[in-house]
């Protein structure tokens, strides 16, 4: 874990979180000059310019919160008992070779003698019964077995309440559940209405704090990180489309794609959401945003792509950035809208809603001014797998640091410090290279590269275009992982 910069020098870390705005002219806060860490320190320099969509955005400008996810309760092996010694029965067991014969036992009429059955000796102990000290040694056994039947069946509970395997293909909707000729905005809303809910942290009487939607038919809800950051396991609800109260609980949240899962009590009746792929969308494609925007539950509102694979980074601290390759929307994106789903028309959900531009302000508390982003549902999916497989998230390093701020001429990202025994040093780069390609795609600058990484899996081989001394060189680099 590398140390970064202070905020007045603008350095930040590669390895804590998507989103970034690029230099594409989007509204966007202040940059600062400095360094992001890619080997899992703090968070880039806050670019202001999208803010979480929470509903207390109405009154104050939005932030986003951070809290570590709850720990891992591990439970206790079980030291199973040794079994008491058991006694060989006699007359059981190998005969010498050298014993005297045994004569063949006498059967009934007609039967050959080695097929007859001797009458069973007679064990010690109660007359007709079982030996008395073979009591002891089934007790022993038994116990042994309880012992480790409890231990089994406390990892099954642990794994099953984690989701065991991770997001069990069979328990989630991917099928279109409308025709690919649908143009029915209110078709959308019949079909995701009783798939999204409201998300409510802080108590009975709390307002609507982001939006979420059914996951898979075992009860899971994504929403947004800094939608449940700071919430208690007392105070965390849901409420779905007909208006019922349901307690919920984190099973993991990754701060770095601005992502948490929820596991809810008696939300497995509730109807799972079908998935989608961002990957599939044009600009101009129709897509809506469902949520909770001002705690006004169930709204719906309707647009289109504006662009996709933006990069664009959020929070207002080190601690709280977090960076995501964005599917742009003008569709109506309000504080409480965050964790809702974005969907195409289709009825799939194609993105998660997460954060809005703003331009400072009056339009700091307005909310939407028509530029909001949604994290592409290919990287929910990914997080949420590894969070329901082992309770929290990873996220791919390359062990060095790169500029975030300060002047941006989009030639590409500046290396600022290569760490030692990173993937960055095995593969060769330096101080001073200059990236301008990730896999044959251009690299505008810094949170350009961090989100061109963060798109991919820790073990990932990527290949970067890098210039030095005016040379241009191929480095192909493997990605490590950091916890986040």
């Amino acid at each position: 874990m590398n140390d970064h910069s202070s905020r007045d020098d603008g350095s930040d870390d590669w390895t804590d979180g998507p989103r970034g705005n690029a230099d594409d002219g989007v509204p966007s806060p202040q940059d600062r000059d400095g360094n992001h860490d890619l080997t899992g320190g703090s968070e880039a320099p806050p670019v202001t310019e999208p803010t979480a969509t929470d509903p207390s955005a109405a009154e104050a400008p939005v932030s986003e919160p951070t809290a570590p996810g709850p720990p891992l309760i591990e439970l206790p092996e079980s030291e199973p008992r040794d079994a008491e010694p058991t006694v060989p029965l006699e007359g059981v067991g190998p005969r010498s070779p050298w014993a005297p014969p045994v004569a063949p036992s006498s059967g009934p009429a007609g039967t050959p003698g080695w097929l007859a059955q001797a009458p069973p000796a007679e064990a010690p102990g109660r007359p007709g019964g079982p030996a008395s000290w073979m009591w002891p040694a089934v007790a022993a056994v038994a116990l042994v077995v309880g012992l480790a039947g409890g231990a089994l069946g406390g990892a099954l509970y642990e794994g099953l309440r984690l989701g065991g395997t991770g997001l069990d293909p069979a328990s989630t909707r991917t099928a279109p559940p409308l025709d690919a000729g649908n143009q029915s905005v209110s078709a959308v809303a019949d079909e995701l209405l009783p798939s999204t809910v409201q998300v409510l942290a802080g108590g009975p009487g709390a307002g609507a704090t982001g939006s979420g939607f059914v996951l898979d038919d075992q009860g899971h809800v994504v929403t947004n990180q800094h939608v449940v950051a700071g919430s208690s396991e007392d105070d965390l609800r849901i409420v779905d489309f007909e208006g019922r109260v349901y307690e919920a609980s984190v099973v993991g949240v990754s701060q770095v794609y601005d992502i948490a899962v929820l596991d809810v009590d008696g939300a497995d009746e509730l109807r799972a959401a079908s998935l989608g792929a961002s990957r599939s969308l044009l600009v101009g494609d129709p897509v809506v945003a469902f949520g909770a925007p001002l705690g006004l539950s169930q709204t719906v509102t309707s647009g289109i792509v504006s662009a996709l694979n933006r990069p664009v980074t959020t929070g207002e601290s080190d601690d709280e950035t977090s960076f995501i390759n964005a599917v742009q929307t003008d569709a109506a994106i309000n504080p409480g809208n965050s964790g809702g789903p974005l969907v195409n028309l289709e009825g799939q959900v194609v993105g998660v809603n997460s954060a809005i531009a703003t331009t400072g302000g009056m339009l700091r508390e307005a909310g939407n001014i028509g530029v909001g982003f949604a994290i592409p549902i290919e990287q929910v999916r990914t997080t949420a797998d590894q969070i329901l497989r082992t309770g929290e998230a990873r996220y791919p390093v390359i062990g060095a640091t790169v500029q975030t701020g300060g002047d941006r001429d989009n030639l590409g990202a500046r290396i600022d410090e290569v760490l030692d025994g990173t993937p960055a040093e095995r593969a060769g780069l330096r101080v001073d290279d200059l990236v301008t390609e990730v896999d044959g795609d251009r690299v505008a600058d810094g949170i350009a590269l961090i989100v061109a990484i963060r798109t991919h899996r820790p073990g990932d081989t990527l290949d970067l275009t890098v210039m030095r001394d005016g040379e241009e060189r191929r480095v192909s680099i493997t990605l490590d992982s950091e916890v986040g």
